[in-house]
């Protein structure tokens, strides 16, 4: 197991660094020329499907640019060793044990009866999400020159259902606030994207069989399910009702629900905005902080503590309270492994975010608390919404966000497997002793 890890993070640097070479290569920029340091922190961006900018995407970069952006976010979004393994069958050759385990353990809760089946459906639901997406928004897109509306029809498919949150437009998709086609479109993409595979695929075969039953669904997928429509629909309340109520907030009754519902639905990992976020409340920023460390799914395109731990956590406490032993949703237990599991990503995950802000607040001063604090919390969780300070950090700060970036995608409890020793071959059982508690 140590080995894979060490393996997906290994690949997973070498593809940050040539996609930065890449980037630095005159023909790339409108200027000729990047910033070491901004071509990494762009590339790492990209390979984390995160968002987060410290150059303008649109004006910035060149056709060429922006297409090596797109690649590194498909090979993100898929993971690269999913991508690299689907060229290798391409070409007829055969994958190792290895790349199996590493995949298999990415897109499925266990076993999978063929990998080569496996890696078939999670490329052609991607393929098939991302084309009917670039066709969608190509009719959208209509006030473009056709070139710009094929590359940018097919760049915020692939972003979107990537949980990206890269756009080719300065300032992402404020100019179609009040455009329900858009945000319906983006929407569907990118919850598609944060499900997972193993969730979507379950969807599909459920809609395909004529006995339709809630039972035939499995567990991970309920409680993926469940808890992704709570957090939307949570969200988009709490998002609304505050901007109601927010004086600042100059949009109207109709593009407040729209841009509410948009940003709960964005916020979990994607990284797009329809609006400025410096217009909303406290506490719309402060759920949208919630919103950003739960994140996606396992198996998805997107980072955070993922939506299963949110889910078994509650279900924890809900058991608790109930005075029950053990912990059940849906009439099955959940194995006590999964729950210490969950709780040890959300303490690490936290730990990460508290050590990355406080770097931060060491090396900047000028910026308000909140502000740090969203754009740590939106590098753990690949999202890639800001409150507009990404480009003005200093060279340590961005140092800081990319390692947040990076364990963010990777998983913080992959990172501790890597750098965990050897378990020891003796088991030793020492004597029990109570310690209060409360």
């Amino acid at each position: 197991m140590k080995k894979s890890v060490l393996v997906i993070i290994a690949t997973y640097l070498s593809i940050i660094i040539i996609g930065a070479l890449l980037l630095m290569l005159p023909v790339s920029s409108h200027t000729g020329s990047i910033e070491p340091e901004n071509a990494l922190f762009t590339s790492v961006s990209a390979i984390t499907v995160t968002g987060l900018i410290v150059v303008d995407t649109s004006t910035y970069f060149t056709f060429f640019g922006q297409l090596v952006i797109l690649i590194l976010l498909q090979c993100g979004g898929l993971g690269f060793m999913m991508f690299s393994t689907i060229i290798i069958l391409m070409v007829g050759k055969s994958i190792s044990l290895r790349e199996k385990i590493i995949i298999e353990n990415d897109f499925t809760t266990g076993t999978y009866k063929s990998i080569k089946e496996l890696i078939k459906k999670v490329f052609l639901l991607t393929i098939g999400f991302e084309l009917i997406g670039s066709i969608i928004l190509f009719f959208q897109f209509s006030n473009m020159e056709l070139k710009t509306r094929i590359f940018s029809s097919i760049f915020h498919s692939i972003s979107a259902f990537c949980n990206a949150g890269f756009s080719t437009f300065s300032n992402s998709l404020e100019n179609y606030t009040n455009n329900p086609g858009i945000n319906i479109t983006f929407a569907v993409l990118i919850i598609s994207g944060g499900l997972g595979f193993l969730v979507l695929n379950e969807i599909f075969s459920f809609i395909k069989i004529k006995n339709k039953h809630f039972s035939k669904i499995s567990l991970h997928s309920k409680l993926v399910i469940i808890t992704s429509i709570t957090l939307i629909i949570v969200g988009f309340l709490i998002i609304f009702i505050e901007e109601l109520l927010n004086k600042s907030n100059n949009l109207s009754y109709n593009s407040k629900i729209l841009s509410a519902l948009f940003q709960s639905i964005t916020a979990r990992t994607a990284g797009f905005n329809t609006i400025n976020l410096n217009l909303l409340s406290y506490a719309s920023i402060f759920f949208i902080l919630i919103l950003m460390f739960i994140g996606a799914s396992p198996g998805s395109t997107g980072g955070g503590i993922k939506t299963s731990s949110a889910g078994m956590v509650v279900a924890y406490f809900r058991s608790r309270l109930k005075g029950k032993d053990k912990t059940d949703i849906f009439y099955r237990n959940i194995p006590v492994k999964n729950i210490e599991k969950a709780f040890l990503v959300i303490i690490i995950s936290l730990i990460l975010i508290s050590i990355s802000f406080l770097l931060l607040l060491s090396f900047e001063t000028k910026f308000k608390l909140i502000e740090l604090l969203f754009e740590v919390i939106s590098a753990f969780g690949t999202v890639g919404l800001s409150l507009g300070i990404t480009a003005e950090l200093s060279l340590p700060s961005k140092i800081i966000i990319m390692i947040t970036m990076f364990i963010g995608r990777i998983g913080p409890l992959t990172i501790l497997i890597a750098l965990s020793k050897r378990k020891s071959k003796a088991v030793i059982n020492y004597p029990q002793e109570n310690i209060m508690i409360g």
